[in-house]
């Protein structure tokens, strides 16, 4: 059946901070039109009011989703992060009132990668430094602390899909890699893995971070892991604001030991390109600083416009989870001529029997039915061959530790 529960014309999208075109572009060529669009995030108050009519929002780093907003918008189906991270939401209370969130895990791997390879060659010149002379009108013409970015180490913490590919990058221009993982991974290429972080510093010409944003990683890197590097030693971070201590990364700048840095993410952010910038770093010649820009490309936002809001179009049109960061994955094809129910619930024993009892009861036949679950929650798609009852819907809503129940179409 094509017919949905609700018109698509009356689902409504909220997209803020200026995702890009491509997601707009997505949604209205799926029959998604009613789109409100804003080129900047929004306090939490005014985010509130904007939220409780809307059925999907998306995001990118800015907007904070909260406990406080999911509790009060009663609509939210799902949330779409335009972008890798989703430590700006709220991931337990979306959870918890059902709403599945997706992000674009791999549509900025080569435009943050890029990024690194860029400052690294930078750095090991010592280009900033011989930028910021000439800008002052000096003029700074020497070999001494100027080198080739080939036959350097580069030990890359973290080695996802960002970390490989600045791996497969830097081997191309002639540098070894050594990486750090918490687990063990396959490495690429001719690069190999270290069992400790102190054995990676200790030999690394350039250390990059590409580490999530966990309670683990937070200030991984202070005074004892800068005084393990390499005397100037480069040191690059596009991976999280909160895993370095920029204290101490000044004060290795400060002391001489680091010989450059360039960081991309900061512990605090200015909410918007009219605030100023606070950072102990821009004190230093040789610190590049840039704006949390190491995914923002064109190319890099046009891909994640497209597929964010195809993983919500998805989700809307037959309820597909695949890739959700936090409800079970479930993907069912339609079949003709049935209705499709959505029962999210919590993950404990028996209720996928009282779900089948409500339909027995009703004398409802079962076409097609997938479960899945996680540690906290499960996600039953069900396609019912008969014309549904609205009392057996109110049934499924009224069983113990039903999260969110619907009807899709």
């Amino acid at each position: 059946m094509t017919t949905t529960s609700l018109d698509k014309g009356k689902i409504r999208f909220l997209l803020l901070e200026g995702v890009h075109q491509s997601a707009v572009d997505t949604l209205e060529a799926s029959g998604y039109t009613n789109v409100e669009y804003l080129k900047t995030s929004l306090p939490e108050d005014e985010l509130i009011e904007k939220i409780k009519t809307a059925h999907f929002v998306g995001i990118r780093s800015r907007t904070q989703l909260t406990r406080r907003v999911f509790e009060n918008a009663p609509k939210l189906i799902a949330v779409g992060c335009f972008c890798i991270g989703t430590n700006q939401v709220d991931l337990s209370a979306a959870q918890e009132h059902g709403v599945a969130v997706f992000n674009a895990p791999y549509s900025n791997t080569r435009s943050v990668a890029e990024l690194v390879i860029a400052e690294a060659i930078l750095l090991l010149r010592g280009i900033p430094e011989k930028n910021a002379v000439c800008h002052r009108g000096g003029w700074l013409k020497s070999a001494v602390g100027s080198f080739e970015i080939r036959g350097k180490t580069l030990g890359i913490v973290g080695y996802g899909s960002i970390g490989t590919q600045v791996s497969v990058l830097a081997e191309s221009l002639g540098m070894k890699v050594v990486f750090f993982d918490v687990v063990t991974k396959l490495p690429l290429g001719n690069a190999s893995q270290v069992r400790s972080m102190e054995a990676l510093l200790s030999q690394a010409d350039v250390v990059s971070l590409h580490v999530p944003e966990t309670a683990a990683t937070q200030d991984m890197i202070g005074e004892k892991e800068f005084s393990q590097m390499k005397k100037g030693a480069i040191f690059l971070n596009a991976a999280r604001g909160t895993v370095v201590d920029i204290d101490a990364l000044a004060a290795a700048l400060e002391s001489g030991h680091l010989g450059g840095t360039a960081i991309d993410v900061f512990p605090v952010e200015p909410r918007g390109n009219d605030d100023e910038f606070v950072s102990p770093l821009r004190a230093f010649d040789n610190a590049i600083l840039t704006p949390h820009i190491g995914g923002s490309t064109m190319e890099a936002q046009e891909n994640i416009g497209f597929e964010v809001a195809e993983k919500l179009v998805k989700y809307s049109d037959n309820g597909t989870t695949t890739s959700s960061v936090n409800l079970p994955e479930v993907a069912l094809p339609e079949h003709p001529n049935a209705h499709r129910l959505l029962h999210v619930h919590h993950n404990a024993p028996g209720i996928l029997t009282k779900i089948n009892q409500v339909f027995s009861d009703n004398n409802i036949n079962i076409a097609a039915q997938y479960l899945q679950t996680n540690e906290n929650v499960g996600y039953v798609v069900v396609d019912i061959d008969a014309d549904y009852s609205d009392i057996a819907l109110q049934q499924l809503r009224n069983i113990e530790g039903t999260v969110r129940c619907r009807l899709l179409f």
